[in-house]
């Protein structure tokens, strides 16, 4: 999946510029292979290529200023990228300042890393534009073993669905989870020991019978995908339903993931899974789902996850606990540094269920999430510090956030449901909101 990129060029360059223009295009090339498709040159003013994602500058001159009625018809959005390092020219400032204020759409990434993100937005968006399908498993969204909760989240709704394809384009396709679970009963252990004899799984008090369950799901829905055919993400209404099921997916979704890079999504959650895909597809860094409990919110958050205070910290108003499923939520392992299938806490699913006890590196992270409606994306700069642990409770191994205003993440915060992407990556997911067009709500 690349972006599709068309080299412009203004008609006044003279023989110097041209050799340049063709050097710039060389290194560009070469430089952004593995994301981006370059198309054949094409003058300001001529009609662009149908298909095409993005206009590239490889070489600015003084023509920027002499073109303005041909420049604000130019379909496209523009990408600056006329340094020897394949980023913006800090000379060439002021005509991107000038392209702006004729209404152009202008990005001028200052690093190779914010210009292939750059580049991969607007490849992931041209995906979901052409269909992406995304696979989701449930039968009654809402009822089940906690409707109290389930039935207030956006996303069950049928005008979510409906606008996430209008939107963006792509389908969500959806299939029982009654049925995809009686499919995998059908599945011999036999087979199941076959299929994952070289997963290499670190386990703890996980028994076979409870594995070999587990990997029974990995198989009817890799079953079921087959038969939908170019599935991008999967997921399923694992808790609020687990009463269809003798097991959890998480096992599966690690290995969709790992050997499909399929993107997953828990609880049913298209608004998660639709953000995991643009993010990690846009930035390629390691990401995670997980319930945020931020402290200002006492007991209304103790009590859920059955423990009785907080860690005891200065300034407690700027933390929360991530915790998901009894841990800290479900993560690939190839983007922890600690990963290990334990047997299930919560008590509403099968006492065969299991579960991912995984742990991200410690240090910055960036929190995200799509807003619902599709127009804003929420953005929160914090320090994942450590990890805690509650014997008994419903969260076995949590992760201490800290972040900057916590008053303002109370007034701002879209859902209970975050995102955490390793690292501070807030000027590259700017980048990725200004390719779908969204408003930053940043905390």
């Amino acid at each position: 999946m690349k972006a599709r990129l068309v080299p412009l060029q203004f008609e006044e360059m003279n023989e110097r510029e041209q050799d340049e223009f063709r050097e710039q295009m060389k290194l560009l090339t070469e430089m952004y292979a593995d994301v981006a498709q370059f198309e054949e040159p094409v003058k300001v003013g001529e009609e662009m290529p149908e298909g095409a994602d993005a206009a590239v500058f490889p070489l600015l001159i003084f023509a920027a200023y002499r073109h303005d009625e041909q420049l604000i018809s130019c379909s496209l959005p523009m990408i600056i990228l006329t340094s020897e390092y394949g980023t913006i020219e800090m000379w060439d400032w002021e005509i991107a300042t000038y392209l702006r204020q004729l209404g152009c759409r202008v990005f001028t990434p200052y690093s190779v890393d914010m210009a292939k993100t750059i580049m991969r937005a607007f490849a992931v968006k041209r995906k979901l534009a052409d269909g992406a399908k995304f696979l989701m498993f449930q039968d009654t969204p809402g009822e089940g073993k906690q409707a109290n909760i389930f039935k207030k989240f956006y996303w069950w709704e049928k005008q979510s669905t409906d606008k996430m394809e209008e939107t963006f384009g792509c389908r969500v396709v959806y299939r029982s989870w009654k049925e995809l679970n009686e499919r995998a009963s059908e599945i011999s252990y036999e087979k199941a020991a076959e299929i994952s004899v070289d997963w290499e799984i670190c386990r703890e008090g996980v028994s076979d019978d409870s594995f070999y369950r587990a990997v029974r799901i990995y198989l009817a829905v890799k079953d079921v995908m087959e038969e939908v055919g170019d599935v991008e993400g999967v997921g399923a209404n694992c808790l609020n339903e687990s009463f269809c099921s003798d097991t959890t997916p998480c096992l599966a979704w690690n290995m969709l993931f790992e050997r499909d890079h399929i993107i997953w999504a828990c609880e049913g959650d298209t608004l998660t899974m639709l953000s995991t895909y643009i993010i990690y597809g846009s930035l390629e860094q390691p990401v995670m789902m997980t319930n945020l409990y931020p402290f200002l919110m006492g007991m209304a958050a103790l009590a859920h996850e059955k423990i009785e205070h907080f860690p005891d910290m200065e300034e407690p108003d700027k933390y929360a606990l991530g915790v998901h499923c009894g841990y800290f939520g479900f993560a690939p392992r190839a983007f922890c540094s600690q990963w290990t299938l334990r047997p299930k806490v919560l008590e509403i699913v099968d006492e065969h269920a299991c579960m991912i006890d995984c742990r991200m590196k410690e240090g910055p992270v960036t929190l995200a999430k799509i807003y619902p409606g599709f127009r804003k994306i929420s953005l929160i700069q914090a320090q994942l510090e450590t990890y805690v642990q509650y014997p008994g409770s419903d969260c076995r191994n949590g992760a201490l956030i800290r972040w900057q205003d916590g008053y303002r993440v109370m007034e701002e915060l879209c859902s209970h449901h975050s995102l955490i992407v390793a690292g501070n990556v807030i000027p590259l997911l700017r980048q990725v909101a200004a390719v779908f067009d969204w408003e930053v709500v940043q905390m």
